[in-house]
Order: C-alpha cells, then structure tokens, then sequence
C-alpha cells in the first residue's frame, strides 16, 4: 500500500473565528481514535499488554501506520453543509473512516447545532483522494 494521511475538511461558509476551526478540526481528527478506544468498552481490567492487543482490535492497519507514523494531515474546506455531507456519503460508501462533527453552538451558530467538520482516514492515499483529491487546500 501506499502512504498514509488524513484528510481534514472545514467549513468556510460559516466564517467561524480561527480558534473554532481549529478546535473543529482538531476534533475531527482525534475522533477515530476516541470511537476505537470507547469500544473498548470492560477492558479497562484487562492486564496492560492485554489492553493494547485489545486496542489493536480496533483500528485498521492504516490507522496502525499513522499512529505509529507520520500524523500526516491534509486540511482542505468546502462552503455548504451539502458539500460536507457529501463527503460523509461518499466516505461511508466506500467504507473509509470517516468522523462528522457536530457542533452544539454554544459559543456560535446561535444555539443551533451544525455540522462543521470532517476528518477522512487515517487511510491510504489511493482509498482517501478518490472522496477528497479535489478539494480545495485551506
């Protein structure tokens, strides 16, 4: 296979402020591994090394090889809540890891809740640039 990366997509049409993009897309790009370790589940008695053979359970090989790699990250955006969910159909059709997030606008989007971000992968390049190779950088 080839590289591994991950591919983070933010929302420009909502015109958060830099600190909000960030965090989004910081949540984006941790949530994979926060879904993986909460399916863990009973396993926090589990002796140590018998945790983290548990763990490994969870996660794909790419996502082995971008934990214990690179951490590449490639933050693109889109400019509808259309474009994003897009993306998210594509991903779950082709059965890439992908994470929504959504805000719960307290600090902004009026108390509404809205969809953000995205974060595709840990994948290989060839299974993620099919769903994201044309976007935009940020």
């Amino acid at each position: 296979m080839g590289n591994v990366k991950q591919v983070i997509v933010i929302r420009k049409d909502l015109k958060m402020r830099r600190g909000k993009e960030i965090a989004q897309g910081a949540h984006a790009s941790v949530a994979f591994l926060a879904d993986s370790i909460s399916k863990l589940g009973g396993a926090s008695k589990l002796h140590p090394q018998d945790e983290k053979l548990f763990a490994c359970a969870f996660i794909t090989q790419a996502e082995s090889e971008w934990i214990q790699g690179s951490f590449r990250k490639i933050c693109c955006i889109v400019h509808s809540e259309e474009e994003l969910l897009a993306l998210v159909e594509k991903a779950n059709a082709a059965q890439v890891t992908c994470e929504l997030i959504q805000d719960s606008g307290l600090t902004e989007f009026g108390g509404v809740p809205t969809y953000t971000a995205a974060a595709f992968g840990p994948d290989y390049d060839e299974n993620l640039d099919p769903i994201t190779g044309d976007l935009v950088l940020y």
